[in-house]
């Protein structure tokens, strides 16, 4: 336990399906006794989507678990993390239940058009990815900043292992991850004088709807089972297993705590040793 965090506000960006990081974040800095936001796009995924989005009914039931398990206060609100009106209308919400904001958890991702390569990706799906998941760190960021000031605070930004390590057929992701791994850098630099820490965490295989889907086009292109290409893909990972969102969790909540106060502008890998760089 982080004793720390007790009392501290925190928002968690694509927090809304209790399959992903954001929930496991979420999860874990509520039994840290933070007051938690939870931030999803809050509504309902087109019939056509392979990937669902959370409701705000479910991102309400999240928020009301916790309140009751946890004993800390919580809210859930919808937010399209593209448009800076969406983000705009979710700080006004925030401010009339909170003054302050201690934590932020870049967490919203998404992956568009994909598998594809760089020849043949649509340039309308590559610049949705890149806008999901640069862009937003750089928007919500912007917003919440000023919520943040006069005090200690921290933001854990969402990268991955593709910013670091190039995967094929999945461009668009990997450069915005690595996109978010620079930014990170350089808010750290900008805001160490606020006092506000800035890191990024960068899993590698962790058990997500995301990951579940991505195994499942690898092995469609591969000519392979989903069994067989997750088992191939853990063979690439010393530690021999595909992570769990609580893994990715824990890492954030320490970069969150004061247990990491002299830690800032780093990108921590948390993959099972599949990226070991100098």
């Amino acid at each position: 336990m982080h004793e720390d965090l007790k009392g501290k506000t925190a928002i968690i960006t694509g927090a809304g399906k209790k399959t992903g990081i954001g929930y496991g974040i979420a999860e874990k800095l509520a039994e840290n006794g933070c007051q938690i936001i939870i931030a999803d796009l809050g509504k309902a995924s087109s019939p056509e989507a392979v990937l669902k989005t959370a409701t705000q009914e479910e991102m309400n039931e999240i928020a009301e678990q916790m309140a009751k398990e946890y004993k800390v206060k919580t809210m859930a609100v919808a937010v399209d993390v593209t448009d800076n009106d969406s983000i705009g209308e979710m700080i006004e919400k925030i401010k009339a239940h909170f003054d302050h904001i201690d934590i932020l958890c870049n967490n919203a991702g998404a992956s568009f058009g994909v598998p594809n390569t760089v020849l043949n990706y649509s340039e309308t799906d590559w610049i949705k990815t890149v806008d999901v998941n640069l862009f937003s760190v750089f928007r919500v960021s912007r917003a919440v900043i000023p919520m943040m000031l006069g005090k200690p605070a921290a933001i854990v930004n969402t990268a991955s292992r593709a910013g670091k390590v190039p995967p094929i057929f999945n461009s668009a992701y990997a450069v915005a991850k690595s996109g978010v791994i620079m930014l990170t850098k350089v808010m750290a630099k900008e805001l160490g004088g606020a006092g506000i820490r800035v890191n990024a965490i960068c899993p590698g295989q962790i058990a997500t709807d995301l990951e579940k889907w991505r195994f499942g086009l690898e092995a469609s292109f591969f000519n392979c089972t989903i069994e067989e290409r997750e088992k191939e893909m853990c063979t690439t990972i010393p530690l021999g297993y595909i992570g769990l969102p609580r893994d990715a969790a824990d890492l954030a909540v320490f970069l969150a705590s004061d247990a990491s106060r002299y830690i800032t502008g780093q990108a921590i890998n948390i993959d099972g040793g599949q990226c070991m760089e100098l």
